[in-house]
């Protein structure tokens, strides 16, 4: 059975995201945080609704906020939807090089 979304569990997915995917978490708020320039990007909450993510760009630090297009259920469906998301961004990367 898989974790609810608790403050605990959001910690673990962000320590993960932030220590084995610093890329993707950019790149999730360059392509759905409505911020193409972030340089930088840190994960520092996730909830049902969605996530927060401080970014910086050009030196400045601001948190943007990405809401998910479903409600999660628990800790298996943030893992599917933060996977479905990355691929989405890739796609999305990869069609505007052309």
């Amino acid at each position: 059975m898989s974790d609810p979304l608790s403050p605990e569990v959001s910690d673990r997915i962000c320590k993960h995201m932030n220590d084995d995917h610093a890329d993707a978490v950019a790149l999730y708020a360059q392509t759905f945080g409505n911020s193409p320039d972030t340089e930088e990007a840190e994960m520092v909450s996730i909830d049902p609704q969605g996530m927060n993510i401080i970014t910086k760009v050009n030196g400045e630090s601001s948190t943007v906020r990405i809401t998910f297009d479903h409600v999660l259920k628990d800790s298996e469906d943030a893992h599917y939807t933060l996977i479905d998301m990355i691929k989405q961004a890739r796609q999305s990367v990869s069609n505007l090089k052309g």
